[in-house]
């Protein structure tokens, strides 16, 4: 049979007569308009699959969607080797390992770029390269590779081992990576990734500036990963960034933050200040309050004795929720450049009302948990999991009021809460506008709709959601709250970026947008320390406990006030 053949498509569209029956069936013209038609109803066969099932493959519907316009102009950095400081640890094997290859599977990495595996563990190449294998077969979002995948990806993996401040040891990997550089043509640009535990920075840092590691070279580049925590209190956050400061300069740190990084925190910026709808009403004018929440489902996993010396505040709220407060009450910056937008979310971070040590009961709540019911199963209470003291203390649940002392927000509270053990586990942020000045729609109790309100999924789900007020269909008039809901991954068809596949990029291009600045690391410990010193000194006193499975204590809906209420996500 004579015809179109789509080999995209795998179809054969007739033309001329057709054969059987002698009857004409189309024109050229109407066989194009026939193929359009074709790839149309396969397109949307195609994007209510993945809509309906979750799919993340590469469709059709992926090809020929418009908002994917944008995702295909990718710029590739400078060849670079990436060494990981605590390779055998669970960081590398569940993250950054299979972001990078996630990243080598989009092929978004340069040509020879290199990774180098750096820890205590007696270990070869190989070695390496068959454990790296399995956690990118577990952990990678983009599926386990193909045998020639992994061949091409794990031909640039090395691995060197050493104690973290055996000067020796990095005289090794110094001519190991030099080896790299001629071999597979990474020019000396190096990014060297802390994936270790906080006590082992300071080491490894003088080392790396002992052997001369910390200097970049002619041509080259140096830079540097950290990964939080950033200190324990004010004091010491101070002292690790004046010793970071005396061996690397600023613009090679990269304080790493991932929840900068989700696409929904990055569509903050684009959505308040690429729509003309939002800025004019993103004041105290039109918003009562804001809430932002970080809620868990799970508990401590095992690591009772790193949370014991963290909790809530120190492990969320003085980094992921705070950044996520300043995205949200910053002005615009000038540009996008990464000093520019930093700039600014320092600045309201600077606005926030410290709150005295006297009034932190008014202004926060602690809670931590106890034995429950999540997802079906029975699970223990804090103070009887692994590592953790039967008489703790430890907040597993925060909620902080925090006001902001500016002409854009003075009045309007930013309700803040993360906690484990919670009935689900979800991120947004909640921005609740006020009702209007006049209510004309106030006949029956089904009039007395809810106000506004734009949430910003973090996730799951990631997307966008606006609650209005409608009318009901029918003569009379009655109203109704209804959203209107945008979703990433409905909406653009594609797999979303892991946080770490952007940060990493990002580190290689240079771009420090979504990396933590030493200015806000401090201001976030400053404005946490009265109330974790408070807590400190009050024992059990304002310590309230809740079950597993809930929302958190009671005493944090006290803290809302004025009628307002925390959302039950």
């Amino acid at each position: 049979m004579s015809g179109l053949t789509s080999p995209k498509l795998g179809l054969c569209i007739p033309s001329g007569k057709n054969s059987s029956n002698n009857q004409r069936v189309t024109s050229a013209p109407e066989l194009a308009r026939t193929l359009a038609a074709c790839k149309r109803i396969i397109v949307v066969a195609a994007a209510f699959t993945a809509a309906t099932t979750g799919s993340t493959e590469h469709t059709m519907a992926n090809d020929l969607n418009p908002l994917r316009d944008e995702a295909r102009v990718e710029r590739t950095p400078a060849p670079c080797t990436v060494v990981i400081f605590g390779a055998s640890g669970d960081l590398a094997k569940r993250k950054l390992v299979p972001a990078l290859f996630n990243l080598a599977r989009e092929r978004r990495l340069p040509g020879g770029f290199s990774i180098v595996g750096y820890s205590r563990s007696a270990m070869s190449d190989d070695d390496l390269r068959a454990l790296m294998r399995d956690a990118v077969s577990t952990f990678s979002s983009s599926g386990p590779p193909t045998a020639a995948e992994w061949e091409s990806f794990a031909a640039g993996m090395f691995y060197c081992q050493g104690g973290y401040d055996d000067v020796a040891a990095y005289e090794q990997l110094k001519a190991r990576l030099a080896a790299i550089d001629t071999e597979r043509g990474t020019s000396g640009n190096r990014i060297f990734y802390l994936s270790t535990p906080p006590s082992l920075i300071g080491p490894i840092m003088d080392t790396l500036g002992a052997s001369g590691l910390a200097q970049s070279p002619p041509g080259g580049w140096t830079r540097i990963i950290i990964e939080k925590p950033l200190g324990y209190d004010l004091k010491t956050a101070q002292e690790l960034n004046a010793h970071v400061s005396r061996i690397f300069d600023e613009d090679q740190v990269y304080r790493i933050d991932h929840y900068r990084a989700k696409e929904t925190v990055q569509n903050i910026v684009a959505m308040r200040f690429a729509n003309g709808i939002f800025e004019p009403v993103w004041n105290r004018r039109y918003i009562d309050h804001v809430q932002i929440t970080a809620a868990e489902a799970v508990g401590v996993e095992g690591r009772g004795g790193y949370y014991e010396g963290s909790g809530a505040v120190r492990d969320m709220l003085q980094n992921h929720l705070l950044q996520l407060l300043a995205l949200v009450g910053m002005e615009p910056p000038t540009s996008l450049d990464a000093n520019a937008i930093r700039d600014e979310a320092i600045k309201v971070a600077r606005a926030i009302r410290p709150i005295a040590p006297d009034a932190v009961d008014a202004h926060a709540v602690r809670g931590q948990y106890t034995a429950g019911w999540v997802g079906g199963k029975a699970v223990p209470g804090y103070r009887e999991e692994e590592g953790v003291r039967p008489t703790s203390t430890t907040e597993t649940y925060a909620a902080i009021k925090f006001e902001i002392d500016n002409w854009r927000w003075a009045g309007v509270p930013f309700y803040l809460r993360s906690g484990k053990r919670m009935t689900k586990r979800a991120a947004e942020i909640a921005v609740q506008f006020r009702q209007p000045p006049m209510r004309l729609f106030t006949t029956t109790e089904a009039d007395l709709h809810e106000p506004n309100l734009l949430v910003m999924k973090i996730q799951p789900d990631e997307g966008l959601t606006l609650r209005l007020a409608a009318k009901l269909p029918g003569h009379a008039i009655h109203l109704r709250s209804v959203n209107m809901d945008f979703r990433y991954g409905t909406s653009f068809g594609v797999r979303s970026s892991e946080a770490y596949e952007r940060l990493l990029l990002d580190c290689m291009f240079g771009d420090a947008t979504l990396f933590t600045r030493r200015d806000m690391v401090e201001t976030g410990w400053a404005l946490m320390m009265p109330i974790l010193e408070h807590w400190a000194a009050s024992g059990e006193q304002n310590l309230h406990f809740y079950e597993a499975g809930t929302w958190g204590p009671e005493a944090a809906n006290q803290l809302m006030g004025d009628g307002r209420a925390w959302r039950r996500l």
